[in-house]
């Protein structure tokens, strides 16, 4: 057979695993303990290990019972433990499950409910495929656990009006996981490919399920904020009280009002410092609760975690709305938004309107700012997607910045195509965009690859990141990837690459080539490294650019151990000279005992200049204690010092900045939450720190749900 056809005719087999669910009058009680109702549910059994060996048989059991009344789904998990007893801690590695549901009949998307030994859980959308996990929702759930000697049961109520579905439709998706700590083995319902990860169109059915949920599915969010700013500069201390109000209505299974009126999107944490040499802005995540809901609707199409050649083209950055002001924010007066998901079609429209903002100390002014978006995704191809997204901002008919973006990507197996496309017209300055890419495998050749063109004028600064107007590139490199069924070696992928970029406001063109170097290993540790070299022009400067990066990853002693480093003689923007620059970061937690842990987040920034000698390091210190009272209530305290020292001087190290910050949480109920925060912050001046704020905080967010 033509070896391409067989391909075909392998990625398109259809799984054959299938669970029915089964409607009980009595609800199963929800506390771990797998009771004489659950021997009435069909069970999804015969799981296939994905790591840390590909298609083994898994060397512990595990069977799932399904079942469902009017209101609810549910699941229970009996995880056998004969050969490694479950481990449950709050601060370490240790045994989960994972329900993922599409309750679209999308093949592209859907939620996952995760629940730990020790009764942490997580929630959250998966996107692209399952190529992305998106824990930013936050639903109403129950889970309840049970350990043994020989066994771990979970089980696990999703109420049927906490999620959205398709209505009508009796056959979803599911995928059912386990993970077994004392030797790092994922065991799956359905077969996950090492290559391939999770992906949601090889799910198996989950059939004859009939939500018959009642009610108004209303959801309101109040939210009281008290706090109290000590100012130093200028000498001011301040007593804010806030009340603001979230409403959510699903107006049907598929569609979702959400609204907000006056909230506070107060940062318990402030962003963290990085110390810019580039000539383009920090992007910053964004972290405010309605703008988290439902923001797989409004961005472009992406290649998933940890593929970071490609960057969607942005043109909606939900952070120019309310955005940060010296420290202060820009008050959002209210917002609302609709969505509706369904088996072909997502469609998002969202507006909000921000109040004036003055800040007399440093000339700031910012007018009253409507802001809009307006997105719809088709599903074509089985699991493929194309899309629309259009955006502004308006404060009236002469400031005002639009765009109109198009995208598509194309998914078969483990490889994606995607391709994207944007307008804008900021005040009549009127440009384009166009960005490509691609990832998967030729044969037994890992392929990446991307494209981008950026006219000088194409300016989203309003509503959007796109910073790098007037940028073109081109970036491909191919090269074996080799898997290993046995041994410690899990995966090889070596790959040379052409980088080809013109800087924008420049006429000459970079030629550069790379090797990239990726190994990983069955005991879930991995590296990166590749080198760059090649002649470069920016900032009219010609230079021969060489650069190198390394990245180590792995579980040490339970906990996730990351260290990158990135050097390159390149330019430096914050001192306007060619020179070698380095930047590293280091991070790790420490299990003490099972309810605390301690940890740190570390970077530090190196500086030569032209005569190669080092002319500054900057390092970034942010130490910081958790303690887990239980599952619900947790106490951070931390402490993120800036330095900098000249050249190698040690001796004559200064400390630039330092915060210290501590946040209590507790999640008494489902998405309601209470905050106590403290935050004092000190810069360096006249060779002592002076403080420059001190916060604190308490915030008590209630849902209130019907």
């Amino acid at each position: 057979m033509n070896p391409f056809l067989m391909f075909l005719l392998i990625i398109n087999t259809n799984n054959d695993k299938s669970v029915e669910v089964r409607f009980t009058e009595t609800a199963p009680k929800i506390d771990g303990v797998i009771e004489e109702i659950w021997q009435m549910a069909d069970s999804a059994y015969n799981f296939v290990q994905s790591e840390p060996y590909e298609n083994a048989s898994p060397t512990e059991k595990t069977v799932v019972y399904v079942l469902q009344d009017k209101e609810n789904l549910y699941f229970a998990f009996r995880c056998y433990a004969q050969n490694h007893q479950p481990i449950a801690c709050f601060t370490k590695d240790e045994d989960y499950v994972t329900v993922k549901i599409d309750p679209f009949g999308s093949k592209t998307h859907g939620y996952y409910f995760t629940v730990f030994a020790s009764r942490l859980f997580w929630d959250g959308w998966i996107l692209d495929d399952g190529r992305t996990e998106d824990d930013s929702w936050e639903g109403v759930w129950y889970r309840g656990v049970a350990l043994y000697d020989d066994r771990l049961e979970v089980e696990i109520k999703i109420p049927f009006k906490s999620i959205r579905y398709k209505k009508g439709l009796s056959q979803w998706g599911v995928q059912l996981r386990r993970y077994i700590a004392a030797n790092r083995e994922s065991d799956y319902w359905t077969e996950v490919l090492q290559k391939e990860d999770d992906m949601v169109s090889k799910w198996g059915p989950l059939t004859s399920i009939n939500p018959q949920a009642t009610g108004y599915y209303f959801e309101l969010y109040p939210e009281g904020y008290l706090r109290l700013d000590r100012n130093y500069r200028p000498d001011t201390t301040e007593f804010k009280p806030s009340i603001s109000l979230n409403f959510k209505w699903d107006v049907t299974p598929q569609m979702t009002l959400n609204a907000t009126t006056y909230p506070d999107f107060a940062q318990i944490e402030s962003d963290p410092f990085t110390l810019n040499l580039d000539r383009f802005p920090v992007y910053l995540d964004e972290r405010r609760p309605f703008f988290l809901e439902g923001k797989d609707i409004f961005r472009m199409f992406d290649f998933g975690e940890g593929k970071g050649f490609f960057d969607p083209l942005e043109i909606f950055y939900s952070r120019r709305i309310g955005k940060s002001m010296d420290g202060d924010a820009v008050p959002i007066i209210g917002g609302l938004k609709l969505t509706n998901k369904s088996e072909d079609w997502d469609v998002g429209a969202l507006g909000a309107y921000t109040d004036e903002y003055t800040d007399t100390a440093n000339a700031i002014e910012e007018p009253h700012r409507w802001f809009g978006a307006l997105r719809g995704k088709h599903r074509v191809l089985g699991n493929s997607d194309v899309g629309m997204l259009v955006t502004g901002t308006m404060v009236d008919e002469n400031d005002y910045n639009y765009a109109v973006g198009l995208d598509g990507a194309y998914r078969r197996g483990a490889n994606q195509f995607i391709v994207q496309g944007a307008v804008s017209d900021h005040n009549e300055k009127r440009g384009w965009a166009l960005k490509s890419g691609f990832f998967g495998f030729l044969g037994s050749f890992g392929t990446i690859g991307s494209f981008e063109v950026f006219s000088d004028s194409f300016d989203v600064s309003d509503i959007g990141f796109v910073p790098w107007a007037g940028q073109k590139q081109l970036l491909l490199a191919t090269g074996p990837f080799k898997q290993y069924p046995t041994g410690f070696l899990q995966y090889l992928f070596i790959a040379p690459g052409i980088f080809v970029i013109q800087e924008p406001g420049n006429t000459n063109w970079s030629t550069l080539g790379a090797l990239e170097i990726n190994p990983g290993f069955r005991n879930r540790w991995g590296s990166d490294f590749s080198i760059i070299v090649g002649p470069y022009y920016e900032a009219d400067t010609n230079y021969l650019y060489h650069g190198v990066d390394l990245s180590i990853w792995g579980p040490l002693f339970g906990n996730q151990f990351n260290l990158s480093c990135h050097y390159a003689y390149t330019y430096n923007y914050w001192r306007d000279f060619l020179a070698y620059r380095g930047s590293n970061e280091l991070s790790y937690d420490y299990s003490i005992i099972p309810q605390m842990r301690i940890g740190f987040e570390s970077d530090l920034w190196i500086e030569w200049d032209t005569t190669n000698t080092i002319i500054a390091m900057t390092p970034r210190f942010k130490p910081k204690i958790e303690f887990r009272f239980n599952a619900d209530m947790s106490l951070t305290i931390f402490n993120e010092m800036v330095m900098e020292t000249p050249g190698t001087d040690f001796g004559d190290m200064e400390l630039l900045s330092n915060r210290l910050g501590l946040l209590f949480s507790w999640n008494f109920m489902p998405k309601s939450w209470l905050y106590i925060a403290l935050n004092d912050y000190r810069e360096q001046e006249d060779g002592e720190l002076q403080p420059q704020y001190r916060i604190g905080a308490i915030k008590a967010k209630y849902l209130i749900y019907f």
